[in-house]
C-alpha cells in the first residue's frame, strides 16, 4: 500500500525552461550558447550551487567570471531565475491528494530558484507535508544520499512510497533505494499509472 507520494519539482509540479536564461545573457558573452549553457547548467559549479557548497553570490561571481559576463547581479539573477512556468494539471492535483497520503517535494535546486519558485508555486508546496531541496541536504538526485537523507521525512517503509519524476535515471536511482518510481511523461500516463498503483485520483 503506498502512504507517501513524492514528486519532483522541475517540469513535474512546476515547468521550467533553462532556454529562457541563456536567451537573455546570451548577448552579454562572447561564449557560444552552448558552452554558455553547459558553463551555468552542466558545470562543476552547478553541482556545488545545488548542493549548497556555494551561495547565490558565490555563484554568480564565478560564472560571471569564467563565462566572461558583462552584466551586473540584478540582471544576472533576474535571468537566472525566471524561468519557471505553471503547470494547471498537476497543480490542480496536489491539494485533491492532501489528506489521503503524505505528500513530499523531492527536488534538485538551488537557493536562487528555490527562493523564486517558493513564492510563485506557494499554494501548491504548501500543499506539501514536506519539501526536501539538494541544496539544503547537500545531495543530487540520483546520488544515493538524496534517497537516504529524503527517507527520514517519508514517514512509511521505502516500499510504501512512490516518487514521481520526469528523468529515467531519477527513477532507477529510486527504485534502487526500494521506492516505487513513475516517469512523468505526461498527465494523463500519470494519472492511468497513479490508479493502478491503487491511488484514487479525483477526476
Amino acid at each position: 500500500m503506498i502512504r507517501t507520494l513524492v514528486f519532483d519539482f522541475g517540469n513535474v509540479v512546476g515547468l521550467f525552461d533553462h532556454g529562457r536564461t541563456i536567451q537573455r545573457l546570451a548577448s552579454k558573452t562572447t561564449l557560444p550558447p552552448t558552452e554558455l549553457a553547459l558553463m551555468l547548467f552542466g558545470s562543476p559549479l552547478n553541482d556545488d550551487f545545488e548542493c549548497g557548497r556555494l551561495s547565490t553570490s558565490q555563484y554568480i561571481d564565478a560564472v560571471r567570471l569564467n563565462a566572461r559576463l558583462e552584466c551586473d547581479d540584478e540582471e544576472f539573477h533576474r535571468a537566472f531565475v525566471e524561468i519557471f512556468q505553471h503547470h494547471p494539471p498537476i497543480e490542480s492535483l496536489i491539494p485533491k491528494l492532501r489528506g489521503h497520503y503524505r505528500l513530499v517535494l523531492a527536488s534538485n535546486t538551488n537557493a536562487a530558484h528555490y527562493d523564486y519558485l517558493r513564492t510563485m508555486f506557494h499554494d501548491t508546496l504548501a500543499c506539501f507535508d514536506h519539501v526536501i531541496v539538494s541544496h539544503e541536504i547537500g545531495a543530487r538526485k540520483p546520488r544515493a544520499e538524496f534517497f537516504t537523507a529524503a527517507q527520514n521525512h517519508m514517514h512509511a517503509a521505502p516500499g510504501e512510497c512512490l516518487f514521481i519524476d520526469d528523468l529515467p535515471t531519477n527513477i532507477t536511482a529510486a527504485e534502487a533505494h526500494g521506492w516505487h518510481g513513475i516517469v512523468y511523461t505526461g498527465k494523463d500516463d500519470l494519472f492511468d499509472r497513479l490508479r493502478a498503483f491503487g491511488i484514487e485520483v479525483p477526476a
